[in-house]
């Protein structure tokens, strides 16, 4: 008996030791993994708080940008559409003067070769006058009169 009296002395304060030293150290150690476990859990819920917030953030930006690249593709189809149609109205208005120069510079060679022609027409018909009646008529003022109102009565 006396020999489980000290045991259970030694017992007790073996119980008492390890209860007052041991054992706040190992609930110490254990309140440590545990916050480490629920810290865990907490940052890796932040983390994956922040990469979703900044996932929508980018989402936002590319719709953003996308917007941004349509309105600018919009403006430059719109520029090109009225640079392409300035360019035809001026092509357009430089054919047309091209044509109306080109129409006044045939009326001028149309009155010019005419102009020539009559007087190549009232020489050949002199010529030929003074080979019928077998004079010059060459220098006679009547001579080109006569000519010039026969070829106008022709010509009516």
């Amino acid at each position: 008996m006396p020999e489980l009296i000290l045991g259970l002395i030694v017992f007790f304060l073996l119980f008492a030791v390890l209860g007052k030293v041991l054992l706040p150290r190992i609930e110490k150690t254990l309140a440590e993994r545990h916050d480490k476990t629920d810290g865990g859990l907490a940052r890796a819920e932040a983390a994956r708080a922040e990469a979703e917030r900044l996932r929508k953030e980018f989402q936002s930006e590319l719709a953003a940008a996308r917007h941004e690249a349509a309105a600018i593709r919009q403006t430059a189809a719109e520029e090109g559409a009225a640079l392409v149609a300035a360019l035809r109205a001026e092509g357009l208005q430089q054919r047309e003067q091209l044509v109306a120069e080109a129409h006044v510079q045939l009326a001028a060679d149309k009155v010019l070769a005419e102009a020539e022609l009559r007087e190549d027409v009232i020489k050949v018909a002199t010529e030929l006058a003074s080979r019928v009646v077998g004079e010059p008529l060459a220098d006679l003022p009547a001579t080109r009169a006569i000519a010039e109102e026969y070829r106008n009565r022709a010509t009516v």
